[in-house]
């Protein structure tokens, strides 16, 4: 062999020693390892690491409550751990076991994530961070994680080192009960989504609580009123009711026709409950009952309402065989205690669709309600509702009411948009021949498409019926 590619060779075999050993690598600064035994007093490879995962909605509550308690703490320190990539795939136990080829663990600064805490407000929690601080009179440390799919972490955590076991337990139940009485959550309105891997993955959004008045809300006499006082009366009177052994915990059925403002009669609800948590599900975020569940009975008094739930809830007589879905509703609405201030609020155009026991068993739904297709009496004053500030006469109004008989909410409010589109399109005021003209159109033959897409129903027999809310989406 040629000498020189003998100690080329050779040499190449020296470099990836020295390239596995990690020597070649200059001191960086203070290293994990040693950082830890001089924090906690004891060798910090032969202790034992107490791990609490935290579901990533109640990660910001995990990050205002573990900044709060290491800051009792008069020197406490928050720092990062480097090395790459690698400190995503290991537990601080794994990066605490030192090797000859992992042996590289610098302090750095700490990552941190925009989490909201509001419909406007949000909080730069720490998303990879190692607190250091004294709880209790002994040295604790808090390797932080926020959930990161892309590394396998559905999850956050919250991975505690102390001189014994004990402490680090007694620290985490503390954590737990101040996030339970100071959840960010507490008292909000947010939706449950789900996110690009699954809904274990995925946080909340947070919505503005709507600002509704009974009088934007058309329904038949005592529809309101019974609604409300079954979902929020009932809350009102908690102490009583329990004094008197009654169970608080309460499901409502609303449903009728698509259109009729099933959806607009719970966003009154929730403009009317102040300081109560509502929790929306609609769409694939219906597979997060369970969930959902467990988080109105942590935050009560609270508000569950599930929207289209014949999606999840068909009747297992039709032939579909079991539903998990469905279980899951009918145990998380069993499963609360009697207790529990906690109304679930169900909405579904297919009635006859909807599982009995849900529907009819008392403790799961103890009231139904039909949100029905307006009358005319009602459809004229939806019709005066959606024209406020517009210059229709009042003959125009109940013209178009009583020409529109089997018509929705959302029909109304679609009828009064075209007019003034009409009107703009021509460069003028908005007259009541755009509204003749809109009912023409809307009426005819040619529309009877759209005209169902609005909800309405020509066979109906509207004038035995009350009137409707605006067919609203959730905000």
């Amino acid at each position: 062999m040629d000498e020189k590619l003998e100690k080329f060779i050779d040499d190449f075999a020296d470099l990836m020693q020295l390239a596995q050993s990690g020597r070649h690598r200059p001191p960086t600064g203070p290293q994990l390892l040693t950082t830890l035994t001089a924090h906690l007093g004891l060798p910090a490879e032969t202790l034992s690491v107490v791990v609490e995962e935290i579901s990533p909605h109640r990660f910001v509550d995990a990050d205002i409550v573990m900044a709060e308690l290491a800051a009792e703490s008069a020197d406490f320190r928050l720092v990062g751990i480097g090395g790459g990539d690698q400190r995503h795939h290991q537990s601080l136990s794994d990066m605490l076991q030192v090797s000859e080829v992992f042996s590289h663990f610098p302090l750095t600064q700490p990552d941190y994530r925009n989490l909201a805490t509001g419909p406007d407000d949000q909080r730069q929690a720490v998303a990879m961070g190692l607190w250091l601080f004294t709880y209790g009179g002994s040295p604790l440390s808090v390797w932080q994680r926020d959930a990161n799919p892309r590394f396998g972490r559905a999850s956050a955590s919250l991975e505690v080192l102390a001189a014994d076991t004990a402490t680090a337990a007694k620290f985490l139940a503390e954590l737990r009960l101040r996030m339970q009485h100071q959840s960010v959550l507490k008292g909000q309105i947010i939706s449950l989504v789900m996110g690009e891997y699954g809904p274990s993955a995925s946080g909340v959004t947070f919505h503005a609580r709507p600002v509704l008045e009974a009088s934007d809300v058309i329904l038949p006499d005592g529809i309101l009123q019974k609604v409300s006082g079954h979902v929020l009366g009932i809350a009102e009177h908690r102490a009583s009711l329990s004094d008197y052994g009654q169970h608080l915990k309460r499901g409502v059925l609303l449903y009728g026709s698509p259109g009729t403002g099933k959806t607009h009669t719970v966003r009154y609800l929730l403009s009317q409950s102040e300081g109560t948590t509502a929790i929306l599900l609609s769409g694939g975020s219906l597979a997060r009952v369970s969930e959902a569940a467990a988080m109105a009975r942590a935050l009560q008094p609270s508000i569950v309402v599930l929207e289209d739930c014949d999606l999840i809830a068909e009747d297992r007589s039709f032939g579909h065989g079991p539903q998990p879905l469905l279980f899951e509703v009918l145990d998380a609405m069993d499963g609360l205690d009697r207790d529990a201030d906690v109304a679930f609020v169900l909405t579904t155009n297919r009635v006859d669709m909807l599982e009995r026991a849900l529907a009819q068993r008392p403790g799961r739904v103890d009231l139904a309600v039909e949100i029905p297709l307006p009358a005319l009496g009602e459809r004229t004053s939806l019709l005066d509702l959606y024209a406020r500030g517009i210059p229709f006469s009042a003959g125009a109004l109940q013209d178009a009411a009583a020409r529109t008989a089997g018509t929705t909410a959302s029909f109304a409010r679609e009828l009064v948009r075209r007019a003034v589109v009409a009107a703009v399109m021509e460069g003028g005021p908005v007259e009541d021949r755009h509204l003749g003209a809109a009912v023409d159109g809307l009426m005819a033959d040619g529309e009877a498409l759209t005209r169902s897409l609005l909800g309405s129903d020509a066979d109906a027999d509207v004038e035995n019926h009350g009137p409707s809310a605006a067919g609203t989406r959730f905000p």
